[in-house]
């Protein structure tokens, strides 16, 4: 991915690593589209910058998608980039019954809106030089959190989807994977200081240096995500779930309420 004289559009480009990258691109000389459901906070990430922009979007509303898609293209035709950055991450008992809106609501989101927004672009981006599409996906999608099952697995299977289209779209779009680690974000409550997570500063100074190496790494895994991400061809995935289950676990106790 060239490192400047983009168009990108950034979904769940409002907050947390969306906004942070986002804003870092831009300052490379990036025209940056930045989208979500909530405009107050699209304005600020975009607040006081040419070239940066905001479009409210609902990955998880299907019927809007292609109108969103045809709004971008007409008023962006440079657009090369796709960043898939929106997901949502809930907190599932699995030993009951429980409502499953939650699980299908993360799978509409992290998994069915990313292959949805592709499909609305890819004939788009396939037609530009220079194009690119990043999906985010997770650690997780490498070794699960038994408390978020369903994200995991949303992630998983995302990272699977990447894999067989940076092969189907070889020779007209590079494919790029982004699996962080925990991050200090709002993805859930608390976590933007829950202790021993990755600060959002040093996880966007990472990534970036991980976008400026020539060739991009077809995924790029900042060093807090490697041991997840070579567990199982380590042989370590059954130590690596226990030890990132308990991490967790911990985490999360150690905040009061």
């Amino acid at each position: 991915m060239k490192q400047s004289g983009n168009t990108i559009l950034m979904t769940g480009g409002g907050s947390g690593i969306g906004a942070g990258l986002a804003q870092r691109f831009h300052d490379a000389g990036n025209t940056v589209i930045v989208a979500g459901r909530r405009r107050e906070a699209l304005e600020q990430t975009v607040a006081g910058r040419a070239n940066m922009h905001a479009v409210v979007l609902d990955v998880s509303d299907p019927a809007s998608i292609t109108a969103f898609a045809q709004d971008v293209i007409a008023r962006f035709p440079a657009l090369n980039v796709l960043f898939n950055n929106a997901g949502i991450m809930k907190l599932e008992p699995l030993d009951t019954a429980r409502d499953l809106s939650v699980a299908e609501a993360t799978i509409e989101t992290n998994l069915l809106g990313p292959i949805r927004l592709i499909d609305a672009f890819v004939e788009h981006l396939c037609a530009q030089p220079d194009a690119a599409i990043v999906n985010v996906t997770s650690g997780l999608a490498f070794v699960p959190l038994v408390a978020a099952a369903t994200y995991s697995a949303s992630k998983a299977a995302l990272h699977s989807y990447t894999v067989s289209l940076r092969m189907g779209l070889e020779g007209k779009v590079e494919v790029i994977e982004l699996a962080p680690p925990a991050v200090q974000t709002g993805l859930t409550p608390g976590q933007e200081t829950r202790p021993g997570y990755q600060p959002l500063p040093e996880f966007i100074e990472q990534v970036m240096a991980k976008f400026t190496q020539q060739p991009t790494p077809e995924e790029v895994v900042v060093d807090r995500a490697v041991g997840l991400r070579n567990a199982e061809a380590e042989g370590r995935s059954k130590e690596a779930l226990a030890q990132i289950n308990a991490f967790a676990s911990q985490a999360r106790a150690s905040q009061p309420g």
